[in-house]
């Protein structure tokens, strides 16, 4: 049997998306700490955003914090992404 790493796969396949707040949060500080994959800081900023947005109140400060290490154009992709994700699901 082939065995798959979960790694390998993106965490929004993963996670419900009827997932808590906290979730979207824990995944925000999976991707600025790099644990499991490469620190990604995107992906972190998009799962803050969605975090917040979902009413985890520790996001926003988590959200600053990164915004300080990343471009605008990454922020806003970030953003985007955030927003993408919170109209499909």
């Amino acid at each position: 049997m082939a065995r798959m790493e979960m790694s390998a796969i993106p965490a929004s396949l993963v996670i419900p998306t009827e997932a808590s707040a906290e979730a979207y949060y824990e995944l925000g500080l999976m991707y600025a700490a790099g644990r499991h994959q490469p620190v990604d800081l995107v992906a972190a900023q998009k799962w803050f955003n969605i975090a917040q947005a979902r009413g985890c109140s520790r996001a926003a400060a988590h959200r600053q914090e990164l915004a300080l290490e990343m471009s605008r154009d990454e922020i806003a992709r970030a953003l985007k992404e955030a927003r993408a994700f919170l109209t499909r699901h």
